[in-house]
C-alpha cells in the first residue's frame, strides 16, 4: 500500500510518502514567513501550499498515485480519537472553522490530492479528540468549558510506540505524555483514552515557547479592559507572541537552553519557570489518574535537549518512571492509520459534525 502524508505546520508543510510500513520518501520545508504573511487568514494558503505539495512532488519524479492520502486533522467539532474519511461535511467545516490553524489545511489538501489520485482521503487523531469525563469539562465559571485541544496524533503516536516497546498495548495502560514544543500539551492516557490534558492551543497550563500558559484571571481581566490592546493583540499575547517569546523575544529554544544552562539571565530564570509549571502540570495529570500511573513519556522537539530533560526529571522522576521519546512521530502515526484504514485493522469513522461531547447528552456549564 502507497500512502501519501500531508502534515501542515505553521510555517512548514511536511510530507512523507510510505510502502505499508516502510517510510520510502520525505520532503517538504518551511515556508518563508514573507511569503506566508502575505495571506490574511490561515485559508488564504490553501492554494498556495497545495500548489508547492503538487511541485515538490513533481521536481522528485514522484507520480501522483497512491492507495490513500493522509492530511494531518484540523479544529473541527470535538470527536473520538481514530480515522475518519474526509467528507464534504469535514470539508465545509474546515473551510468556516473558528479557530485558525495550518492544520486545517490537512484534510483540504489530501481530499483534492486524492480525488485526483482516485483514491481515499483520511485524517487521524486531530487536535480536538475529546475523550474527557464530564467532571474534566467543568471551568469554575458557567458558561465557559474546559476543551480538549491539544497534540493528539503525537501524544498518542508516542503512547502506543512506548506501549509496543514494553510489549502492552496502549488500551492497557495509564501513560502521563508531555508534547514539549512551541505550545505544550500534557495528557492523562488512561486505558486508551485522554481522561484530561491542558488546552494547548488557546494558552491554559504551562508556560512555553510561544504560548503564556494559565494566567492569573483578574490580572488579565484588568489588561483587556485597560484600553491599551484590542482583541488581536491580546490573543497574540496568549499564544504566538506569550511565554518565553514574550519575555525574551525569540522562540528559538537551542539557543534559549543553553543560555539558561550556561547561566545567563533571564534565560536561566524563564527557563527554570517553564520546567516548574510543566512539572507541576505532570503533577495535576498524576492527580487525574489517581496516581496509577505506568510512566511519565516526554516527548516533542524540546525533548531532545539534556538541560530540559533533566529538569523535568528532577521534579517528577518519584511519581512514575521516565520515558524520553524525542521529536514528532506525526509523520508515521498519519501512515500507520491510513494503513490500518485501508487494511481493515482500523474501523474508519464517519465525521457529522456534530460534537461528541453533544452525542453524549452531557450536562455542562448548567446548560441542558
Amino acid at each position: 500500500m502507497k500512502i501519501l502524508a500531508i502534515n501542515p505546520g505553521s510555517t512548514s508543510t511536511k510530507l512523507a510518502i510510505y510502502e505499508d510500513e516502510k517510510v520510502v520518501w520525505t520532503g517538504g520545508a518551511h515556508l518563508p514567513v514573507n511569503e506566508l504573511s502575505k495571506f490574511h487568514h490561515i485559508i488564504d494558503q490553501y492554494e498556495y501550499r497545495r500548489d508547492f505539495i503538487v511541485q515538490k512532488l513533481q521536481q522528485e519524479g514522484i507520480e501522483l498515485k497512491f492507495d490513500a492520502v493522509i492530511g494531518r486533522g484540523g479544529l473541527l467539532c470535538p470527536l473520538k480519537g481514530g480515522v475518519y474519511e474526509v467528507n464534504e461535511k469535514m470539508k465545509e467545516d474546515l473551510l468556516n472553522a473558528t479557530h485558525e490553524h495550518a492544520c486545517n489545511l490537512g484534510a483540504l489538501i489530501a481530499d483534492e490530492i486524492a480525488r485526483e489520485c482516485g483514491c481515499k482521503a483520511y485524517i487521524a487523531d486531530p487536535v480536538v479528540v475529546d475523550e474527557f469525563p464530564m467532571k474534566a469539562r467543568i471551568s469554575g465559571f458557567p458558561g465557559i468549558k474546559r476543551e480538549s485541544i491539544f497534540h493528539a496524533l503525537n501524544q498518542k503516536a508516542t503512547a502506543r510506540q512506548y506501549a509496543a516497546s514494553v510489549g502492552k498495548k496502549y488500551e492497557d495502560m495509564n501513560l502521563i505524555v508531555a508534547h514539549l514544543g512551541g505550545g505544550i500539551s500534557i495528557g492523562a492516557h488512561q486505558k486508551g483514552k485522554v481522561i484530561d490534558v491542558n488546552n494547548a492551543l488557546n494558552g491554559e497550563g504551562p508556560i512555553s515557547p510561544e504560548r503564556a500558559g494559565t494566567i492569573p484571571a483578574e490580572a488579565l481581566v484588568n489588561l483587556c479592559f485597560s484600553g491599551k490592546y484590542d482583541i488581536r493583540q491580546i490573543k497574540k499575547m496568549i499564544h504566538g507572541k506569550g511565554g518565553l517569546t514574550g519575555y525574551l523575544g525569540t522562540n528559538d529554544m537551542i539557543t534559549i537552553e543553553s543560555k539558561a544552562e550556561a547561566g545567563e539571565e533571564p534565560y536561566r530564570t524563564l527557563f527554570e519557570a517553564m520546567l516548574y509549571t510543566i512539572s507541576k502540570q505532570i503533577g495535576a495529570m498524576y492527580v487525574a489518574m489517581m496516581g496509577k500511573v505506568d510512566a511519565i513519556i516526554l516527548t516533542g522537539g524540546m525533548a531532545h535537549g539534556d538541560y530540559c530533560v533533566a529538569g523535568i526529571k528532577e521534579q517528577v522522576e518519584y511519581l512514575a518512571p521516565v520515558v524520553v521519546i524525542p521529536g514528532e512521530n506525526e509523520m508515521k502515526s498519519l501512515a500507520y492509520n491510513a494503513l490500518g484504514a485501508l487494511r481493515g485493522d482500523l474501523p474508519v469513522l464517519t465525521y457529522t459534525g456534530v460534537s461528541c461531547v453533544e452525542e453524549m447528552n452531557l450536562v455542562v456549564n448548567g446548560e441542558d
